[in-house]
């Protein structure tokens, strides 16, 4: 039970300063697994929270829980088996929600899983004109199961002083214009950097174009569109711990190399840029980093997320030599790592592709700050060099899940097992997001953790 009962608007206990990083984590954790305030159907919900609950903060304090927890790759199955798709949830949310409703009344016991409804407005996204990607019914089928990534160069190599010089001047009036097209009436302002305590009306005259004019009638048709969303996905809050499924709240990062070769620079840009222009490339992540640590740490109520989590996508083994991962892409990240560790917040890294290559140097935090999720990785090679300090997760591989038989998965889930789960701190879970995976898939990860994955009754 959670002794800091009086908070700050942060969410944060009033003594929070003066708490160590490693009290602080766990604060976080207490707070995971506190039942106070939430309204349970029933009994056997509350005492199955505490156990799935208890069961995670195990694993990720790398200690042997009752046994392996599991990750199931649900994804889209709950709209699947209502004939449904993506779509539908992006431009008809109700209907999506009633889908994940009526999986959840069938298999959540079965499986020990409860979904959940995630789900962007494609009405919002289409009066906004995002040009980053492309979902179904927008650039790819309506029967695309899922996001597509549209790369370019939406910041030439000449604006990097412009960035590291004022960031939020150069989002707002060169970056999102290019990537939103609503936003195009941004590019009339002036900078808004040295505003005085007096607003000078010239730099408000662009409020009485047409242009400026329709591009804040777009935001609020957005904004609408949004509200509706939220509306439904509102529905959906708290069911998950009323049954008796903890959600560990976490918030969303990327390392500061991939998010200027993701959607600025873009790939080949930015790895011409290790070789052209090092320099301005090091002081570019730096300021980013510094910002999303800025940004992370005075987010609402951050008092009370556990974790932060991050796809890695441009650090895997092949995309760059172990010099340059060492120079570039590892010290910002760990940066932003280190800072978020001192506040006490778990940090977990979706390791896509593979990361052989990478793991004795990445194995420099305390226990259990960090959780690694891994993709192609040798999981043995894993266990060996992190296992002792840091949670790991993941390697059933896409194409097992996607076409092998639920023989084939189980047994694939028993090595995994067998291999990592020794000493705790392991959670079984797919190498990567999946699609598609039939129903029978998934039963064979679930009760192959009940059957192989049991370290005490």
């Amino acid at each position: 039970m959670i002794n800091d009962k009086k908070e700050t608007r942060a969410g944060y206990p009033e003594n929070w300063a003066q708490k160590t990083s490693e009290q602080k984590r766990q604060y976080r954790l207490e707070k995971y697994m506190d039942t106070d305030g939430i309204q349970f159907i029933g009994p056997d919900a509350e005492n199955a929270y505490k156990t799935r609950a208890r069961r995670m903060v195990d694993a990720l304090n790398v200690q042997e829980p009752d046994r392996v927890p599991v990750n199931l790759p649900v994804d889209d199955l709950p709209l699947r088996l209502q004939g449904l798709n993506f779509h539908t949830a992006m431009y008809d949310p109700e209907k999506a929600y009633q889908a994940v409703m009526k999986f959840n009344e069938q298999y959540s016991d079965e499986l020990d899983y409860f979904a959940g409804l995630r789900t962007a407005s494609g009405r919002a996204l289409e009066f906004l004109d995002y040009k980053i990607y492309a979902w179904p019914g927008h650039g790819i089928s309506e029967n695309a199961s899922g996001w597509q990534y549209i790369e370019g160069e939406y910041m030439t190599a000449e604006e990097y002083d412009d960035l590291i010089r004022d960031p939020s001047d150069f989002w707002l009036r060169t970056y999102l214009p290019r990537v939103f097209g609503a936003f195009e009436g941004f590019r009339m302002f002036q900078p808004f950097t040295n505003i005085s305590e007096n607003v000078h009306i010239p730099q408000l005259m662009p409020l009485a174009t047409p242009q400026v004019q329709d591009m804040l009638q777009r935001l609020m048709d957005a904004g609408k569109a949004f509200q509706e969303t939220g509306r439904i996905m509102k529905k959906y809050a708290g069911m998950s711990a009323a049954h008796g499924f903890p959600v560990m709240g976490m918030v969303f990062c990327k390392a500061p190399f991939d998010i200027l070769g993701d959607t600025l620079r873009g790939t080949r840009n930015i790895m011409m840029d290790i070789f052209r222009r090092p320099e301005k490339l090091l002081e570019a992540m730096d300021v980013i980093a510094d910002n999303m640590i800025r940004t992370i740490l005075t987010s609402p109520n951050i008092g009370k997320i556990c974790a932060v989590s991050y796809p890695l996508h441009k650090g895997a083994d092949g995309w760059m030599s172990q010099e340059q991962f060492e120079t570039f892409y590892w010290p910002p990240l760990k940066k932003m790592m280190d800072a978020f560790i001192h506040e006490g917040l778990i940090q977990r890294l979706f390791a896509e592709g593979g990361y052989n290559t990478r793991l004795e140097y990445v194995n420099e935090f305390p226990k259990g700050t960090v959780t690694w999720h891994f993709d192609q990785t040798d999981m043995a090679k894993a266990k060996e060099i992190l296992g002792g300090q840091c949670c790991i997760q993941g390697n059933v591989p896409t194409s097992i899940l996607l076409t092998g038989s639920a023989k084939e998965v189980k047994e694939c889930c028993r090595k995994l097992i067998e291999a990592c789960g020794k000493g705790g701190g392991y959670i079984l879970a797919p190498g990567a997001s999946a699609s598609g995976v039939p129903l029978e898939n998934i039963r064979a990860m679930s009760d192959a953790v009940k059957e192989y994955g049991v370290y005490r009754t």
